[in-house]
Formats: structure tokens, sequence, C-alpha cells
């Protein structure tokens, strides 16, 4: 370790510490009282096989934030490393559903063509985690592709390397 910090008085320092932790990248989508509505997240984790939990959480300062807190389900995309775009598009302001190739799923969710993964989610809880809300789901449906993972680390996206 080269710099040790309190995460309170050094906010910055404490961003880039998290940021060394790579993480896969997804977009979250629901059907907002506009139409169709994405955000773009890193905090995606697995909580529970039985019952099938899964979390993420919503930054509430987003202007998507409102669409998802009030969500009773939600789809979450685990894009490909050939996806970079989307990822871009739903971490902007503005439509990224806009020339995006998606279909609705017969859960009445948005979900986005040649994922990596996709789960369709029923909202099990919610809980308050400082300047976000963690959302847990309950898995109703699952979807699974081939592909690798696009992936986020340090501030940028990048792939992942088999080693082969």
């Amino acid at each position: 370790m080269t710099h040790s910090f309190d995460p309170a008085g050094e906010p910055l320092a404490f961003r880039h510490a998290l940021g060394a932790f790579a993480t896969g990248v997804c977009v979250v989508t629901t059907i907002g009282p506009d139409g169709p509505v994405g955000m773009t997240i890193n905090s995606f984790a697995s909580v529970s096989l039985d019952p099938p939990l899964v979390l993420w959480s919503a930054l509430k300062s987003s202007g998507r934030y409102a669409a998802f807190a009030g969500a009773e389900n939600f789809a979450i995309n685990v894009l490909t490393a050939s996806q970079r775009d989307i990822a871009a598009g739903f971490s902007r302001p503005g439509d990224a559903f806009d020339g995006l190739d998606w279909t609705l799923s017969d859960n009445g969710l948005p979900l986005v063509d040649k994922a990596l993964a996709a789960f369709e989610c029923r909202l099990h809880a919610q809980h308050e985690g400082g300047d976000h809300t963690i959302l847990i789901g309950h898995v109703l449906r699952a979807h699974h592709g081939t592909g690798a993972p696009l992936v986020f680390q340090g501030g940028s996206f990048g792939g992942f390397s088999t080693g082969d």
C-alpha cells in the first residue's frame, strides 16, 4: 500500500481507490412514464441462488433515478466488450434507445439485443446507501449469450483477456 487516507476527508482519493477494482458494465432498463429508460451501472452483484436475487445501486443524483426508484420491475443487461457505445450512451443525457437494437420481453422489460446476459427482475427490497439506493431484484427470468464482457477500471472501459 502506498497511500493511506481517511475516505471522508479525501473523497477523490477514495474514488480512485475504488476505481482500482475492475467491474463488469451493465445497463439497467425499465419502462418509465414516457417509455423505456436505461442507466449504465457497474454496481451489479449476485446476492442469492435460492431465491434468485441480484442487486445494483442507483445514483440518486442521476436524471434517470426517479424512473428506477419507483419501478416495480427492471432488467439488468450485462454488456459485451463490443457494446462500449451502448454503455456510453446510457451514461449521458438523452434517449439512448434511439437507434439501439432492443426487444421488449414477455415481462414487459426492455432488453438490449446481443447482451452477454440479462436478468429480468421484480423489486424485492430497496435500501438507502448514502448517495445511492441499493435495489435488490428477484430474478424472474435470465438470459445468457456469448462473448467477452465489457469491463470498467480506473475510469476507463476495457476488455477481458483470457490469456489464451
